[in-house]
């Protein structure tokens, strides 16, 4: 198995997110390193990637386009090659079309739709939404969705969620004064809203079932 590329760009939880994949790749005996990196080659020649994202979408988006050559090896390995992509938490969210925090700001446009503030029915409901929240499984076929039931709780952390256009895209949702995407799919794209290398077993199985993913 090659290796697992997780990109550097100045924004995510690179040590924990490498943690956790480490450890998971070492519980399935798996034989692939997994690979902290803001080399563009190293990303464009990886077996799977992935991009975690900590803070506001418009800098998160400037952060990867910051780092030379590096979104467009992002884009030939994931959309010309077919490589498996999985986003996390912002890294999500840069999938989509533009995001709207602190102004516009355009994604990746790998997933049509856009990162709008969450704003809860419920006024005594606090944003950011944080802590442990239910999954709903829209998608519960998926190959990156396998062991999981609906019930799971993950972890969460964010002020702004992923409006996304098709339904047929939208792999869990979960609630919080309103439905909320928590995971969206497509082709060789999966996204994770919440951060399963704090989501313990969960969190843990998603990450596990991504690195055995051959889509």
């Amino acid at each position: 198995m090659s290796d697992v590329a997780i990109i550097d760009y100045g924004s995510g939880n690179l040590r924990s997110a490498a943690k956790a994949f480490e450890r998971t790749a070492h519980e399935a005996d798996l034989s692939c390193r997994i690979r902290v990196t803001d080399n563009p080659d190293i990303v464009a020649d990886a077996g799977s990637i992935v991009l975690p994202g900590v803070g506001a979408f418009g800098d998160c988006m400037r952060g990867l386009e910051g780092v030379p050559g590096m979104k467009d090896a992002l884009s030939r390995a994931v959309m010309d090659r077919g490589r498996p992509f999985l986003g996390i938490c912002v890294g999500m969210q840069l999938m989509a079309t533009r995001g709207l925090e602190h102004g516009e700001t355009r994604g990746l446009n790998w997933i049509g739709g856009e990162v709008v503030e969450i704003k809860p029915a419920d006024p005594a409901l606090k944003v950011p939404h944080m802590g442990w929240n239910e999954l709903d499984l829209v998608y519960p076929g998926h190959p990156v969705l396998t062991g999981l039931g609906s019930g799971a709780h993950v972890y969460f952390v964010h002020s702004y969620h992923f409006n996304v256009a098709e339904r047929s895209h939208v792999a869990a949702q979960t609630d919080h004064g309103g439905p909320i995407v928590a995971m969206v799919a497509r082709d060789n794209l999966f996204g994770t809203q919440f951060h399963p290398e704090k989501s313990q077993a969960v969190g843990l199985r998603v990450i596990h079932n991504f690195l055995h993913w051959r889509p």
